[in-house]
């Protein structure tokens, strides 16, 4: 049995993420009015002076007819509907947008005003603009609601809320006006003489050095939505089309991968191969390639030359698109193709899947692997990079099983120490497996040391997937990131149901165990604090330590072996949970078992998630697993987090935890 890896979990913070969380929000704005873009395009692509339309019509006896004042030529020239729609009706769209994402129906309205003043105030397409104007408006209206939430007297809501809207949204349309709108329309200006110099010297294929391995990355969008679809509407305005429209939308590299794969790969990759081509080049999912790049990364050489090609026969050809291809299937491409563009469109598709293949093609002959790599593994760090499981995921995943396994009967939560993370793992886990009727399958947890090849499937924390693998090869290893609600936790459920072939009557919940001590001996109340005083994971987890010191749970050194574990991997459990606890070496610390809880009244920064109840664990036993079970419980249910929040003794979160 092949090793299978799925993986939920995003990649950790660092450049790359940021940059990738902004060209997400950026593609949040765009895509949702690409139908506006597309009937924009289709309106230029019929009307305009140079448009379809105009040699059936330039003959006619009134050449400044219908055809003319919709595109604006003749007597309407600037006017009609072609103009209007890029200058106002586009950004005004993703301004309303931007607003709606930060705060609903108010921020988008507050964001669309604030637009207006960005687009009056610039001489460019004011794009960039929107998408800076649109999330402002609504970020300030959220805050200033804040302000006065809850305080206003009953009768003046409507008029409270409409006034500060609208007085909010004229403040920042005259900021945008007088500051924002010049501001990128000098940027727009610079960027655009950035982009005629490469072409003007021939260099504009050069842009696929990065444009290609950044779609592989998911930092595309960054590139398209914030540069390259603002300035290539710019430029369609002025000329008809542009060439920026196909930097990145071109399926040609994609496509010579996934026909190098179906001709010279090997095992699930070779066999999947064919129909990923299908629904990249036809459907325009451009990531379904990515994890065959991401399994030999050298491919992305040939990624690169098949762009740098297609670039160079579309400037050699002088073609372009009249708006943005999205998705960037072969269908969307001809339909906003310019006229006379055809031929160049077309040539630089061929060209550059030829490329892309040949190279391709060769590195596969030449590689010295025996074996292809697991394409489930590079699909999983596909997702892990995207932030998100994949809509197309499954086509792989799906595909790379290797043929039918038989019933999953034993399944472990591992973790490196095996007291903490595990076991409320393994709780939810359990719990879930058990609802759905699977009563017979065994749900454990351990040490990450202590596993034996001899489990189905190994569920762990992302980082800890292939120190697992190592001494779990035949199972199926699933990683995971927020312990509390993981939508793995569903798949694994589903899975259940296909190999199990559905469920059996439920049993009752295993008793984790809890023979030794109580939960009132686990966790004192004395241990609890509702208030803690850290600002940081760090001192949190000293904080969490030292009330299991002065419990007498553990020595003084289990403190720093909580900061040795956290350093490793994350405690972050989600649900605004943490539960720090020392590493497997540091049990000879801990005098007795003991649990401490320290609520927060602001979350605290954990790794980047926001963590307000942190639990020390000091496991000597099995005596707290009971009690873990319980709090794995609470707070894999909203509104038991919140009886938390709003609990006002020391004894009435025990109460809550304890389900009494």
């Amino acid at each position: 049995m092949s090793q299978t890896t799925v993986d939920d979990a995003p990649a950790r913070t660092g450049v790359r993420v940021r940059v990738q969380k902004l060209g997400t929000a950026l593609s949040n704005m765009v895509m949702p009015n690409i139908a506006a873009f597309i009937a924009w395009g289709l309106i230029t692509a019929l009307f305009i002076e140079q448009g379809w339309l105009q040699g059936i019509f330039a003959g006619l006896k009134d050449p400044d007819g219908w055809v003319a004042k919709i595109g604006g030529w003749g007597s309407y020239d600037g006017a009609g509907i072609v103009g209007p729609m890029i200058t106002f009706l586009l950004p005004i769209l993703i301004g309303y947008t931007g607003g709606r994402m930060i705060h609903g129906n108010r921020g988008a309205v507050v964001g669309a005003i604030a637009t207006v003043g960005v687009v009056t105030g610039a001489d460019v397409p004011m794009f960039l603009g929107a998408m800076i104007m649109g999330p402002l408006g609504g970020w300030c209206m959220k805050k200033i609601d804040a302000i006065w939430d809850g305080k206003i007297r009953p009768g003046f809501e409507m008029l409270v809320d409409n006034f500060s809207a609208g007085i909010l949204g004229m403040i920042l349309a005259v900021f945008g006006f007088f500051g924002i709108g010049p501001i990128v329309s000098a940027f727009t200006r610079g960027a655009g003489n950035a982009v005629d110099f490469l072409v003007d010297n021939d260099l504009l294929p050069l842009t696929s050095i990065l444009i290609e391995p950044a779609k592989v990355l998911f930092l595309n969008n960054a590139i398209n939505h914030g540069v390259l679809t603002p300035l290539g509407t710019t430029q369609a305005l002025e000329t008809g089309k542009s060439i920026l429209f196909l930097l990145e939308t071109n399926p040609g590299p994609g496509l010579g991968i996934l026909l190098a794969f179906t001709f010279f790969g090997k095992g699930v990759a070779r066999a999947s191969a064919p129909g990923a081509a299908i629904i990249q080049f036809f459907g325009g999912i451009h990531e379904i390639y990515f994890p065959y790049v991401l399994m030999k990364p050298k491919l992305i050489i040939a990624t690169i030359l098949g762009g740098m090609t297609g670039v160079f026969i579309n400037v050699l050809f002088g073609s372009g698109l009249r708006a943005p291809a999205a998705p960037g299937s072969i269908i969307a491409i001809y339909a906003q193709t310019a006229g006379g563009s055809f031929l160049g469109v077309t040539l630089s598709v061929l060209g550059a899947t030829t490329v892309s293949f040949v190279v391709a093609a060769f590195l596969l002959k030449t590689d010295k692997a025996a074996e292809e790599q697991d394409l489930a593994a590079a699909t999983a760090s596909m997702e892990s990079m995207k932030g998100r499981k994949s809509s197309i995921s499954s086509q792989l995943v799906g595909a790379s099983s290797g043929g039918p396994r038989g019933p999953i009967k034993s399944i472990v939560f591992a973790c490196d120490a095996g007291m903490g993370s595990s076991a409320m793992g393994a709780s939810v886990l359990r719990r879930k497996i058990q609802q759905a009727g699977f009563g017979d399958v065994k749900v454990t947890n351990s040490a990450i040391s202590n596993l034996t090849d001899s489990y189905d499937l190994v569920v762990s924390h992302r980082d800890l997937t292939a120190r697992a693998g190592q001494r779990t090869g035949s199972a199926i290893h699933v990683s995971v990131d927020d312990f509390m609600s993981s939508p793995r936790y569903d798949e694994i459920v589903e899975q259940l149901k296909q190999s199990n072939g559905g469920g059996s009557e439920a049993e009752p919940a295993v008793d984790d165990g809890s023979a030794g001590s109580s939960d009132g001996d686990v966790l004192a109340l004395s241990s609890i604090v509702l208030n803690g005083s850290a600002s940081s994971a760090a001192d949190a987890i000293s904080e969490a330590g030292r009330l299991l010191v002065d419990a007498g749970a553990v020595e003084p050194s289990y403190v720093d072996a909580m900061h040795e574990r956290e350093s490793s991997v994350s405690t972050y459990m989600g649900n605004g949970l943490a539960i720090p606890h020392g590493t497997n070496e540091a049990k000879g610390a801990i005098r007795r078992t003991g649990l401490s809880l320290v609520r927060y009244p602001e979350p605290i920064d954990w790794n980047g998630k926001p963590a307000q109840f942190v639990v020390g664990i000091a496991g000597a036993g099995k005596d707290h697993m009971a009690l873990l079970s319980k709090i794995a419980q609470v707070f894999s249910k909203p509104d038991e987090v919140a009886r938390l929040r709003g609990a006002q003794t020391p004894e009435e979160i025990r109460s809550i935890l304890m389900g009494s």
